[in-house]
C-alpha cells in the first residue's frame, strides 16, 4: 500500500469500487438517466457531463405534458395549462437559487449563457474616465472571450489595450488567488470589470470567488462570473460571493438538453438601483400591468427585470424535469460525494504505471469540482480515440488535454475504477 493508498482509504480494486457503489446513499439516482448505448448493446463508459449531461428519463414527460396543453388548449395553456406558461419559468425559480446559492429574487432562467452575459455587461460594464479595462482569464472559454472584446469593441476601446488577461505562472497551469488578486489590487483604478470563469472549463480549477470579489469591490471594480461548469457542480454560493452578477448554462451538469436555457444571476443590492442601465423587453415589465401595455417601462424589483421575451415552455419543461431531481438529492449531498467520486479517479491515475500522467486541476478538493483534466506524455489525441473506442464517452481539449468528469448523479465508482483500466492499456498500447 502507497502513500496515496493510506492517506485516502481508497483501494484499486473492483471490489472494492462496487462496495463503494453499494454503499452510497445516492445511487438509485443512476437509474434516473437514460445512459448512452453502443451498438453492441452494453453501456458506454460516460464522463462527459461537463460537456451534455444525461437525460434524466422523466423528462419526456415533462414535454409531453405541454404538448398535450398546447394540442387540447391553444393559447389558453397560458392561463389553463397543467402549469400555466404564463408564470412557467417562476416554478424553476426555487429549486435554481437552491443549486446556486442565491436567494430566489436573485435568480431567473432566461435565454441562453452568452446572451445573459452581453445582457450583464451592458449593465455592469461601465466604462467611465481610465476605469475602462476588462479583467479575464487568458484560457477563458473562447465564447466568454468574443463577448468581452465585443463588449470592448462596442465601446471603443480596442481589446488589445483594455483587455487584461490573467496567466499561470511559467511552468504552471492554474492560476494562483494571490496572483490574481494582486492584479487587482495593482491595475484596480483601471479595471471596470472583473469577469472570470468561476470553474475554468480547460482545467478545472474552482476559483476563490468571496476572495476576488472582495478585492476587486475594494478596488471599486464590478465582478461577475461565468458559471456553465459551476453551477450543478460545486458550492457557488452567489449572493454570500457578493459578486454582482453570474451566468451559467443548464446543458452540462444541470441536464437540460442540448442547447437549453440558461440562468442568471443579480445581487439583490441591484435591484431596486434607479441608475443601472439595462437592455429592456416585455417580460422585465411589472406583472401586475404588463398587459396594460404601457409605454413607459416600469421594471420588475428583482432579476426577472433583465428579461427580455416570454420563455420557450419546451425547455423550460426539460429544466425542471432535472431540477426536480436536483431538489430530491441535495446539492451538499451531491457535492460529498463528488469529491469522494472525483478523489478516487484521482488516486486510481496516480496507480498508472510509467509516470505518465499529469493531472493540471488542482488536488486541493476546494479548488475543483468533478472534473480532472489529463495530460499523458507523449500522447496525442490518436490516445484519446482509442480510449473512446474502447466504450469511454470523455472530452478532448485542444492541443493535449482530456477531460474527465465523473457526475455523482448518475456516475459511479465503479464507472471511475473501469475508465482508468481503459486508459491504462491504451496507455500501454503506445509506449
Amino acid at each position: 500500500m502507497n502513500h496515496t493508498e493510506t492517506a485516502s482509504g481508497f483501494e484499486a480494486t473492483l471490489t472494492y469500487a462496487q462496495a463503494q457503489d453499494q454503499q452510497d446513499e445516492l445511487r438509485e439516482f443512476r437509474g434516473r438517466f437514460h445512459l448512452p448505448t453502443q451498438e453492441n448493446g452494453a453501456s458506454y463508459l460516460y464522463l462527459c457531463g461537463n460537456s451534455l449531461g444525461l437525460q434524466p428519463k422523466h423528462t419526456r414527460d415533462h414535454i409531453e405534458q405541454e404538448l398535450k396543453d398546447w394540442a387540447s388548449l391553444g393559447v389558453e395553456g397560458h392561463i389553463h395549462a397543467r402549469n400555466p406558461w404564463l408564470p412557467y419559468h417562476e416554478f424553476l425559480t426555487e429549486h435554481m437559487a437552491a443549486i446556486v446559492g442565491a436567494k430566489p429574487h436573485e435568480v431567473v432562467v432566461m435565454n441562453t449563457l452568452t446572451v445573459n452575459l452581453h445582457l450583464m455587461m451592458v449593465s455592469f460594464y461601465r466604462p467611465e474616465g481610465k476605469r475602462t479595462k476588462i479583467l479575464i482569464e487568458a484560457d477563458a472559454f473562447p465564447s466568454d472571450r468574443y463577448a468581452v472584446a465585443s463588449q470592448l469593441r462596442f465601446h471603443g476601446y480596442e481589446p488589445a489595450e483594455h483587455l487584461i488577461e490573467l496567466r499561470p505562472r511559467a511552468g504552471e497551469a492554474c492560476l494562483r488567488t494571490e496572483d490574481i488578486t494582486k492584479v487587482i489590487t495593482e491595475q484596480g483604478e483601471n479595471i471596470a470589470l472583473v469577469m472570470l470563469g468561476n470553474t475554468n472549463y480547460y482545467t478545472g480549477q474552482f476559483f476563490d470567488m468571496p476572495k476576488i470579489t472582495s478585492v476587486a469591490h475594494e478596488q471599486g471594480c464590478m465582478v461577475g462570473f461565468d458559471c456553465a461548469h459551476g453551477a450543478g457542480n460545486v458550492l457557488l454560493n452567489l449572493h454570500e460571493s457578493g459578486a454582482d452578477f453570474a451566468v451559467w448554462c443548464t446543458y452540462k451538469y444541470l441536464n437540460s438538453g442540448p442547447g437549453s436555457m440558461a440562468g442568471c444571476f443579480v445581487h439583490e443590492r441591484h435591484a431596486n438601483a434607479v441608475d443601472i442601465p439595462r437592455f429592456e423587453g416585455w417580460w422585465g415589465h411589472n406583472k401586475t400591468t404588463r398587459f396594460g401595455m404601457r409605454d413607459d417601462f416600469d421594471p420588475i424589483p428583482t432579476v426577472e427585470a433583465w428579461q427580455l421575451s416570454n420563455p420557450p415552455i419546451l425547455s423550460l419543461a426539460a429544466i425542471k424535469a432535472s431540477l426536480e431531481i436536483f431538489a430530491e438529492a441535495g446539492m451538499d449531498r451531491l457535492r460529498a460525494k463528488a469529491i469522494r467520486l472525483t478523489g478516487y479517479l484521482e488516486f486510481l491515475l496516480r496507480q498508472i504505471p510509467g509516470d505518465k500522467i499529469n493531472i493540471i486541476t488542482p488536488e486541493n478538493p476546494a479548488e475543483r469540482g468533478c472534473q480532472l483534466s489529463i495530460q499523458v506524455r507523449d500522447a496525442d489525441k490518436r490516445l484519446f480515440d482509442a480510449v473512446t473506442a474502447a466504450g469511454v464517452i470523455a472530452d478532448w481539449r485542444e492541443p493535449d488535454v482530456i477531460r474527465v468528469a465523473p457526475v455523482p448523479l448518475y456516475n459511479s465508482f465503479e464507472d471511475v475504477y473501469r475508465f482508468t483500466k481503459v486508459l491504462e492499456t491504451q496507455i500501454a498500447s503506445i509506449s
